[in-house]
């Protein structure tokens, strides 16, 4: 029998080995390597001389860098909330259709999604571009100034935010229209039986039985945005990159264009605990408010 135990566990750690190495390779050692290289003035390729905290003490003063951390947060300001609570509407109206229909407009919602980042902005520019954009001919027929969306610092992060929440709401609109088929369909004929309205059956069943899903949509869609980057990147091709950057863009900056490893790994280090606690953060928010929900 012990003999037994230890072939399962001998076996089990055989399965198990592959996984902790790839990961151990791809995820530990880079990030202990970050760490490390955060507290050096090393290029981006090659070492450098330690110069302990060196490289997070400029941070405060780096206008650049205040420009990163305020842009970011707008960006998950203006996308995570409102991205979840599109989606969730969506998802309410997808949950009511049945047959082919449902199938179709799911797909339709959906399609973008699979999209890559690169069509998107091919996209987006043909419609918004200030001179040959399909919108801005729209404007003159109508009579409207045209308006430069990516190259107005006012415009550009609601204008990545919208294109963002058309482009990722596919995936939160298939995990609410999971959630959604997994309320026992007794729990809504007994509030019809008690003469429940719509928003009282939504408020009261719907919107408490949602709320883990919903929980995890919004972290979920927190930690896509604080990373935003590639949006970011492309629709600033022409327009003013250093007052629209992001944090990963300007980690980007720091290493691939001024050379600065050192310092584009202390950006990336601060970034990283700020996805760290700020998920942390939601999680235990959304859990007591979900507790007191039900």
């Amino acid at each position: 029998m012990l003999r037994n135990r230890r072939n399962e566990g001998l076996f089990g750690l055989a399965l198990v080995a592959p996984f902790v190495a790839i990961y151990g390779l791809v995820f530990v050692y880079p990030t202990i390597k970050l760490f490390m290289t955060s507290f050096t003035d090393a290029p981006l390729i090659g070492d450098g001389n330690f110069v302990g905290f060196d490289n997070y003490a400029r941070l405060p003063s780096d206008r650049r860098f205040g420009t990163a951390v305020w842009n970011t947060a707008y960006f998950v300001l203006i996308t995570v909330v409102p991205g979840t609570l599109v989606a969730f509407a969506i998802a309410l109206g997808v949950n009511r259709l049945a047959g082919r229909l449902q199938a179709a407009v799911l797909a339709l919602f959906f399609l973008p999604y699979i999209l890559p980042v690169s069509v998107v902005y091919l996209l987006w520019d043909w419609t918004l571009n200030f001179q040959f954009g399909i919108a801005m001919y729209l404007f003159d027929m109508l009579g409207i100034a045209r308006i430069p969306v990516f190259k107005s610092t006012a415009w550009f992060m609601p204008a990545v935010g919208m294109i963002t929440i058309w482009w990722t709401a596919g995936f939160s609109i298939l995990l609410f229209l999971a959630g959604l088929r997994t309320i026992p369909t007794e729990i809504y004929e007994a509030a019809a039986l008690d003469n429940a309205g719509r928003w009282s059956t939504f408020r009261r069943i719907t919107w408490p039985l949602m709320w883990p899903i919903t929980a995890l949509v919004l972290t979920i869609q927190l930690i896509s945005q604080l990373k935003i980057f590639d949006q970011v990147y492309l629709f600033s091709v022409g327009g003013r990159p250093n007052d629209n950057v992001v944090l990963v863009y300007y980690v980007f900056q720091r290493a691939f264009q001024s050379d600065q490893g050192g310092r584009a790994a202390a950006v990336a280090v601060v970034l990283f605990v700020i996805v760290i606690v700020v998920s942390v953060l939601n999680f235990q928010l959304t859990r007591l408010s979900g507790g007191r929900d039900r």
